[in-house]
């Protein structure tokens, strides 16, 4: 077995005012070499963005990019007609394919707007864009590991162009969970949202993020009451 730990401080940081951002991985102004990528994950953004602001029209082109609202609402609009707002509860993804311009605001003018948003680096190169929204009808229940995303577009919660599951979490002190690794190949990548955990032994809080790979599951065990975190299972090797 493999890990690499990330603690929270070491994440990269913007603050454009209206826009408050951490970087797991480098992106745009930021960069580490030792934080390119794990593997396949190529970018997750914990962005925070205030009332009314947003990210104007730009392009994508060969990614499959994952927005999860933590809290408030994003309004989204791209160049195949959507126009929808995604909420918290709710997930979307996006396969940027041969090419697509989307814009992201927050709906609100009084409250800022929480989200992730993740790259996934897809197995297949131009592609048809394409858009996914649903919503995440069990998450209020707690104790157990709910799948957002995965490979299959009959399975639960959205599905991108890759052999990559997420599943989001919520989970009382001491309840101890065993995740299984879907696919031979594949590492997984823990980001603690709330509370804190212990990962394969590894203590960890809010925002810290722990990545374990040439493994065959992961061993989870709640700290804190109302503890919550997003697992990523995404294939190692390009």
């Amino acid at each position: 077995m493999k890990t690499v730990f990330h603690p929270s401080a070491t994440r990269g940081k913007a603050n454009h005012g209206w826009l408050n951002s951490r970087h797991s991985f480098s992106f745009a102004n930021y960069h580490d070499s030792s934080k390119m990528n794990f593997g396949l994950l190529r970018v997750l953004n914990d962005d925070v963005v205030s009332g009314g602001q947003g990210f104007g029209q730009h392009p994508h082109k060969n990614m499959e990019i994952i927005s999860i609202p933590l809290s408030g609402d994003l309004k989204h609009e791209d160049s195949m007609g959507n126009k929808t707002v995604i909420r918290e509860g709710e997930i979307q993804a996006m396969s940027a394919g041969t090419g697509i311009f989307h814009s992201e605001y927050n709906a609100n003018m009084e409250q800022a707007v929480e989200f992730l948003q993740i790259w996934i680096i897809p197995r297949s190169q131009n592609v048809s864009p394409r858009y996914d929204q649903t919503e995440l009808l069990d998450l209020h229940l707690g104790n157990t590991l709910h799948q957002v995303l995965s490979p299959n577009v009959s399975d639960q919660g959205v599905w991108i162009h890759q052999d990559a599951w997420f599943h989001l979490g919520t989970f009382d002190q001491g309840i101890e969970t065993v995740y299984p690794i879907k696919k031979e190949g594949n590492g997984i990548y823990a980001f603690i949202l709330e509370g804190s955990f212990e990962v394969n032994g590894q203590p960890l809080g809010k925002r810290d993020a722990i990545g374990v790979w040439e493994t065959l599951d992961l061993t989870i065990l709640a700290l804190e009451p109302s503890s919550r975190l997003l697992l990523i299972d995404v294939p190692m090797a390009f």
